[in-house]
């Protein structure tokens, strides 16, 4: 079924990859009708999507009953009000309903606005505002009930409130009250055009507020080779990403790309993370294909790994920050499985990646995907020479590549401030290596240049990262008078090491530095502190521990 949109289910090596890799974007593409309406068709029993709980609550779901209830769905929503083009907020963390609501909202051309669980109520209004949200569909859990109550007063776009449960309090629809009354296929079903928006998501906010990234109904097609070929998918996969819905990692690995493969998605609904309930998952419901950020793979490798059989695990891949080569090696040692790294952004699909064909190396993150025209560029806009750092950027001159994202929404300058004269700018840094391989250094705004040189937070972290003593850090560049910047480690030490923060363990870090990376890049100033500033998706906000040393 998917030889509609590829020309290739296969590839030999790297160089048959990047020369004969071609997507095809059918006219009035919808990935809800086209894709999983038809392996409704094909394999009506086939396992569509495996929900559990950590109380032992599990639901399966087959490609027919998605269908037969997101066209339930469909039906709902229109009976509310909800049309083409309309804005819809989900608060739905990992709720088997976010699949159902998401489909639904492509078959009616809606614009699907999926969000964390963790917003407070001004987060809520700020997204209200800037998307102009006419309805809001969210988990009935009374934190997310309150915050969205308490947004209403200063959200006058917002008409339609739907809650699933279990608080539905005054002025919400109870989903699961009143769509069974509904009957399918009530309201007529149009279809929607490749440029409509389809999708829209709000970044984490790393570098002040969070953008609105929109995405056109072609968006899906992008994410074929993420699925296909970075994780490895096909019929009979059981694949595992760990993302919270409300995160454009969910897109990557819960719902296109893994679906275009006819692959079954597990879903770990869990209300805080936890190694070993992860890996119980893991073993009892023989997951093949497991995705999650380098984090997660962090605390995986600090459990007894041998206690839990994981032979079912095939391909394990890892995005969403930069890979430590330890975590890499140390997975490898434990399971004999490596570990696939792959880039991209909210903009983007995979845009680099470590794929079947690739022998991947630790800490890199693999070669340029060709549906895109990478290029790294300097800041005057010429090439990089190899082991040159410079920023990663996409060249659009002959055309917006597919995966791409189409604006950020309702925002033309911020739009143009990334992506004009035919380039996308990423905003990432990274150098190339001889043989091809892209490596992360950092954000444009977070490189440090120190007496002539320019230093990637991430390679001087993953030094310190080597420690036994630090749990978690971040690295910024202070100003200095003489130097331009010195580099600054803020470190977050383990219970055990924590009696002995002081001068002597600095002198100990920064020699471990010196030993394990370039001297240059040592940290001349460490601080420990008990916790890094964090966006509400858990990464680091080094804007913000600059602006408090600035203060200082």
């Amino acid at each position: 079924m998917i030889e509609r949109f590829i020309n290739r289910t296969s590839f030999k090596d790297n160089d048959d990859f990047r020369n004969n890799l071609k997507l095809t974007v059918p006219e009035n593409f919808n990935f809800a009708y086209d894709v999983m309406d038809r392996w409704a068709e094909l394999t009506p029993d086939q396992p569509a999507l495996i929900w559990a709980r950590e109380s032992g609550e599990h639901k399966i779901l087959t490609f027919a009953q998605i269908k037969e209830e997101s066209d339930r769905v469909v039906s709902y929503f229109r009976s509310l009000g909800i049309d083409r083009g309309d804005r819809v907020m989900i608060i739905l963390k990992r709720r088997y309903e976010f699949w159902l609501t998401v489909l639904a909202l492509h078959k009616i051309g809606a614009v699907a606005i999926p969000a964390t669980h963790m917003l407070t109520w001004r987060d809520i209004v700020y997204r209200n505002h800037k998307a102009d949200v006419k309805a809001i569909v969210c988990v009935g859990d009374s934190y997310v009930v309150e915050q969205v109550s308490k947004s209403l007063p200063d959200s006058p776009s917002v008409k339609v409130l739907v809650s699933v449960g279990p608080v539905v309090p005054d002025g919400f629809h109870n989903w699961h009250e009143e769509i069974g009354s509904v009957r399918i296929g009530q309201f007529k079903i149009q279809r929607t055009a490749n440029d409509d928006i389809m999708l829209a998501y709000f970044t984490s906010g790393t570098n002040g507020e969070p953008k609105m990234v929109a995405h056109d109904f072609s968006y899906p097609i992008g994410h074929l080779v993420t699925g296909v070929f970075w994780h490895n998918l096909h019929q009979g996969s059981i694949h595992l990403t760990v993302a919270d819905t409300g995160w454009a990692k969910a897109a990557w690995g819960k719902l296109y790309g893994q679906w275009f493969a006819g692959a079954t998605v597990f879903v770990l609904d869990q209300e805080r993370f936890s190694a070993p309930r992860l890996l119980q998952a893991i073993e009892k419901y023989r997951i093949t294909s497991f995705c999650a950020p380098p984090t997660v793979y962090r605390f995986l490798v600090h459990e007894d790994l041998s206690g839990y059989d994981l032979s079912s695990l095939e391909w394990c891949t890892t995005a969403g920050e930069a890979l430590n080569p330890s975590v890499f090696e140390r997975f490898k040692a434990a399971t004999g499985i490596s570990l696939h790294e792959g880039f991209g952004q909210t903009e983007t699909t995979l845009t680099l990646g470590t794929m079947p064909w690739v022998t991947p190396k630790p800490g890199s993150m693999g070669l340029p995907n060709p549906q895109y025209d990478i290029a790294l560029l300097r800041s005057d806009g010429t090439p990089c020479d190899d082991n040159e750092n410079g920023e990663i950027c996409i060249r659009t001159a002959s055309g917006k590549p597919v995966g791409l994202f189409r604006e950020y929404l309702d925002d033309p300058e911020l739009t143009k401030q990334v992506w004009h004269d035919g380039i996308y700018h990423t905003g990432d840094v990274a150098y190339r290596d001889e043989d091809g391989y892209y490596w992360f250094v950092g954000r444009t705004d977070d490189v440090i240049k120190s007496s002539g040189y320019r230093i990637g937070p991430f390679e001087v972290e993953s030094a310190l990262m080597c420690h036994p003593a630090i749990v978690e850090c971040a690295i910024t560049g202070v100003p200095d008078e003489f130097r331009g910047m010195v580099v600054k480690a803020t470190v977050v030490l383990r219970p055990d090491w924590k009696s002995r923060a002081g001068e002597d363990l600095i002198k100990e870090l920064q020699e471990h530095v010196k030993q394990t990376t370039a001297p240059y890049k040592y940290p001349r100033i460490i601080e420990f502190v008990d916790a890094l500033p964090k966006t509400i998706s858990g990464k680091i906000r080094r804007v913000e521990i600059r602006e408090n040393d600035s203060k200082k």
